[in-house]
């Protein structure tokens, strides 16, 4: 895999690591509980941060890879032009949504940063926790933009096609 790769898929390879490192940690728990008899106390500190970043930075990779779940059967039978304005519609959504959670996960970040809280155990502070879901939205808008202007000139090249 090449750098530039790694970097176009860093949300992905953020997640896959995240998902990784919680079923390393879940099963090492599992283990340590029943067949050691001494559980890990710090585990569910770590359990929670993979889970925060494998979620929302796979849902980045989910956008830009188009995996989101979506009924596109209504759409579909829809004249073009319609199709092309319920897809811009869709984008303008997405975008207001997005900046909204991102906005309000910046006031969480801050909130935390302020408070000064972290884990009781391995004292990771919630604002690093809780920079997944800003930082996700970032990328998700970004996507969901790149996958909009993509699906845009591919439509318009193949008009191009089928004209010549």
């Amino acid at each position: 895999m090449s750098k530039s790769s790694i970097v176009k898929n860093l949300d992905l390879a953020i997640a896959c690591v995240a998902l990784c490192v919680l079923i390393v940690v879940t099963f090492g728990g599992v283990v340590m509980r029943y067949l050691v008899g001494s559980p890990l106390i710090w585990a569910e500190e770590v359990q929670l941060m993979c889970f925060m970043w494998m979620t929302f930075f796979g849902a980045g990779a989910a956008f830009r890879y188009g995996s989101h779940v979506a009924v596109e059967i209504v759409v579909e039978q829809l004249p073009k032009k319609i199709q092309k304005n319920i897809e811009l519609f869709d984008l303008i959504v997405t975008v207001i949504v997005l900046c909204f959670l991102c906005k309000d996960g910046v006031k969480v970040l801050g909130l935390m940063a302020k408070m000064g809280r972290h884990t009781n155990i391995l004292e990771i502070p919630y604002w690093f926790i809780n920079l997944a879901l800003p930082l996700s939205c970032v990328i998700m808008i970004a996507s969901a933009i790149a996958a909009f202007v993509m699906k845009r000139r591919e439509a318009r090249a193949a008009a191009k096609a089928q004209e010549a």
